[in-house]
């Protein structure tokens, strides 16, 4: 019994690849397997979308076209609903609403069957999920942050309004400048949180079924089907909180200029006032 538990042991176990493999050079540069695959998704991806957007009616379809609206009224809804004033939020709804398909497609189509594991070109799979490549997520989540940050600028009025929103009171008090540095630096860090927390939640769904694909030899569609499943759900929870948490980082700072601008409206009218009524007085 121990000689058998040790031979299975010793045997090779399935091969998974976490960082991406090169497939070909383009000028030069090095194409890896998850920048292909990332290319072909984004084919896809946009293929889909103006395919639906061309078969959207006034009298709502199923299928495909349903789903697409369902996702599209959701994060509609959503990014409305996250701003004090609604028509700021209706301008960056085309942006959150094409960050969460390309997100939750990328992680769907990553799940098909020969992609990863599946096919191999030399020693590394011919295609990888996009967003099972850090250097995919970072630059998603690098692209995310500098639209949010770009966007919360220019409705806070400048940079230096911006940075005031990271001071709950004065800089000139020792407490509230700490506060404030360390907030700025928290939110420096948000590309990083962005970005590993899709790329290990795909990564890991990726190593798991190919375990259990590995485990089950001529039965691996049944024992990876539950797994695959299961990342169904996480891709797209995944896809939400990525987007949800980027739509946050942008609303709390505009919401906050918002504020600022309606708390100064306030005190100019209330200092108009009191010019009128001490002129009224001395009349």
């Amino acid at each position: 019994m121990i000689k058998l538990i040790t031979n299975f042991a010793a045997e090779a176990g399935p091969s998974i690849h976490v960082a991406p493999g090169a497939v070909f050079k383009l000028g030069g540069l090095q194409i890896t397997n998850s920048i292909l695959y990332g290319w072909i998704c984004t084919a896809l991806i946009i293929g889909l979308l103006v395919w639906v957007a061309r078969q959207v009616t006034v009298k709502p379809k199923g299928g495909v076209i349903q789903f697409i609206e369902a996702g599209a009224d959701f994060i509609t809804n959503l990014v409305t609903s996250g701003f004090d004033d609604k028509s700021k939020g209706r301008k960056y709804v085309p942006f959150f609403v094409t960050l969460f398909f390309f997100i939750l497609l990328s992680n769907w189509l990553g799940l098909i069957p020969g992609v990863g594991e599946g096919v191999h070109v030399g020693d590394s799979p011919l295609l990888r999920p996009f967003t099972a490549d850090l250097n995919g997520t970072l630059a998603a989540g690098i692209f995310t942050m500098l639209f949010v940050y770009g966007a919360s600028i220019r409705e806070s009025g400048g940079f230096g309004n911006y940075i005031k929103h990271f001071f709950i009171g004065s800089p000139l008090n020792p407490l509230y400048l700490i506060i404030g540095i360390l907030e700025m630096f928290t939110d420096l860090t948000r590309v990083f949180s962005l970005s590993l927390r899709l790329f290990l939640n795909v990564t890991i769904g990726e190593i798991v079924i190919a375990v259990f694909t590995y485990l089950g030899h001529v039965a691996a569609p049944l024992t990876a089907l539950p797994f695959t499943l299961v990342e169904l759900f996480v891709g797209a929870l995944q896809a939400y909180i990525f987007t949800v948490l980027s739509l946050m980082y942008l609303a709390i700072a505009v919401n906050h200029a918002s504020d600022h601008g309606h708390d100064g409206v306030e005190e100019l009218d209330t200092r108009a006032t009191k010019v009128h009524a001490e002129k009224a007085a001395a009349v």
